[in-house]
């Protein structure tokens, strides 16, 4: 699909194109939000006919490739990715790198999400096992060996020092490791060690034994274990996605243990939900989410499923938190980064048309579950950095029910009240507390009904002259006072990123806070409700009767009798209990 400009805009694949087109071109109210605007956009299309859905689909992943269109999501980096290949059609084969998977009898593991990650693959296999990493032709006539050799790294085919077959004992090693079968792998050493103990070979023996021991201590440091009843080949997939980016995380199984892992950027429609992102990244990482294409990859059956219980689910919810994990850890190494903070800072300040660059952002958020324990969160960045140490709790104490404008007006009016006080009465030694700092910029989560609340609050307190926004979650748009309209930032905006960060922390925070209220509340006994009863009486009644049953079971009369406590006071608890 095209613009006016001849752009390509978005590409799919359609069974009966005749249906696909007829989705797009119904009523809008059918439509998502994604498709309502790229349909507003498309000027003109063209098709490609091809004789199978896999073909189609690996097409689909070129043409992604090569365009970039912005409504396709895709990934980050627009390479194909790397494998180890081990080409066993060579009389010595080598492992090395490539980036393309043919169909030659060559085995290849991966992919990998950059060279630096099968570069560490293939450091660790190239320490535990001596096959060559030359490109000479091998004809075993060399007059001696080189290094690699003398340290153990190669078993110096080139010299004659090992025959093709005991070259592929080594080589039919290694992709045993690859494949994840460290269990026949260091069987087999430990045949060969105790063999050649017997014939005398001591240094064989030691040589032997360090590697097999090398092999063993990797294992060890396999910390997930699949499933202890039967051996499981299989990658697990999970997205976290924010706004405009998304972390995916791939785990790689193989016979049941953990061998690898890796990360990977999304970037697109924000719109789209995680299993649409997770069918995008398999299509575009494993070329095609074909199961028959997977089959002929592999060599073997595959299947694609999502598990709903048992260990494979318990798996999936640990390679989610690592996908959460790695996308938080994420935005804290932007936030570190001072170029990017600068830059954003610098564009808050020209799009909001601020007074100046807004060194300290302060953002406020109302949370609460069906109106109860309500509670509000006040953040502070200060120049694009989280400030701890002034961070604020407010207990919304005089709204009934849910309001969350009302829970915001009071909030704002708690906080800046206290500025207001300090602007008028400043402190003699000129000290300054956080209360009385006047921020750059006061960020609301919300909307436009959020921000006249906000607006209200300033301008009764006489603090109009600071500058205010709220951002709308849904759109991820940004309202000012006296404009109607709504500033949209790009997706890929600095400053955006830096607004959503700061509103996240905010929502992150109120959470946090709300949810230790409830946790409090929850444990409160009906013995706390009774006026006169403190925590020394009420230990002294449990002890008494043992449980709040107990209590409910006594009589007045035994309750009054307790130490500490008298017939009113029995009276009022049996009515409360």
């Amino acid at each position: 699909m095209k613009n006016a400009g001849g752009a390509v805009i978005y590409v799919g694949k359609a069974a009966v194109l005749r249906n696909r087109l007829r989705s797009y071109f119904g009523s809008p109210a059918g439509l998502d939000r994604k498709t309502r605007r790229m349909v507003s956009e498309l000027a003109d299309f063209e098709y490609i006919v091809t004789d199978t859905e896999a073909e189609a689909l690996i097409l689909e992943n070129t043409l992604i490739k090569r365009h970039r269109p912005y409504f396709n999501v895709r990934l980050k980096d627009d390479k194909t990715y790397p494998y180890l290949k081990v080409d066993l059609a060579e009389d010595f084969p080598r492992v090395y790198i490539t980036r393309g998977v043919h169909k030659d009898g060559a085995r290849y593991f991966g992919p990998f999400a950059s060279a630096g990650s099968v570069r560490k693959s293939m450091d660790l296999v190239k320490k535990l096992f001596p096959y060559r990493s030359c490109t000479k032709k091998i004809t075993g006539t060399d007059p001696r060996p080189c290094l690699e050799y003398y340290i153990h790294r190669c078993v110096g085919p080139c010299a004659g020092l090992a025959s093709q077959d005991e070259y592929a004992e080594v080589v039919k090693q290694v992709i045993l490791f690859l494949e994840g079968n460290t269990e026949m792998v260091t069987g087999q050493l430990r045949d060969k060690m105790e063999a050649a103990a017997e014939d005398l070979e001591f240094e064989r023996a030691a040589v032997l034994r360090d590697q097999m021991g090398a092999i063993q201590k990797f294992e060890e440091e396999r910390t997930v274990k699949v499933d202890s009843g039967r051996l499981t080949d299989l990658d697990a997939i999970a997205v976290s996605n924010a706004a405009n980016e998304t972390w995916v995380e791939v785990f790689f199984i193989r016979r049941g243990k953990l061998i690898g892992r890796d990360h990977f950027f999304m970037e697109g429609p924000q719109d789209d939900e995680p299993g649409e992102i997770i069918a995008q990244f398999v299509q575009q990482f494993y070329a095609t989410a074909l199961e028959d294409f997977l089959r002929s990859r592999r060599g073997g059956a595959v299947r694609l499923y999502r598990p709903q219980r048992g260990e494979n689910r318990q798996l999936m919810e640990v390679v989610v938190t690592n996908a959460i994990e790695g996308l938080a850890q994420h935005r804290v190494k932007w936030l570190n980064r001072s170029d990017a903070i600068q830059g954003a800072l610098t564009e808050l300040e020209e799009e909001l048309s601020l007074p100046t660059a807004p060194r300290r952002m302060e953002c406020y958020d109302v949370s609460h579950i069906q109106g109860s324990n309500l509670v509000g969160s006040m953040v502070v960045f200060d120049d694009g950095k989280p400030r701890t140490r002034d961070y604020r709790r407010f207990k919304i104490k005089a709204v009934e029910g849910v309001d969350d404008y009302a829970s915001m007006k009071e909030m704002l009016t708690r906080r800046f009240k206290r500025l207001s006080q300090a602007i008028a009465n400043p402190d003699p030694d000129g000290k300054v507390d956080t209360w009385g700092v006047l921020p750059d910029l006061v960020i609301i989560d919300g909307g436009k009904g959020h921000l006249s609340a906000a607006q209200e609050v300033m301008l009764h307190l006489g603090l109009e002259q600071i500058p205010l926004c709220s951002l709308a979650k849904e759109n991820e748009e940004i309202f000012v006072p006296h404009t109607p309209e709504s500033i949209v930032l790009p997706r890929d905006s600095q400053a955006l990123y830096l607004m959503q960060r700061i509103r996240d922390e905010a929502h992150r925070f109120a959470i946090s806070f709300h949810r230790n209220l409830r946790s409090k509340s929850s444990l409160k006994s009906p013995i706390d409700m009774v006026t006169g009863i403190g925590p020394k009486r009420k230990r002294m009644l449990l002890r008494r009767f043992g449980s709040l049953q107990g209590i409910k079971e006594a009589t007045v009369e035994d309750i009054a009798a307790v130490p500490g406590l008298t017939r009113s006071l029995a009276v009022r608890l049996k009515q409360t209990i």
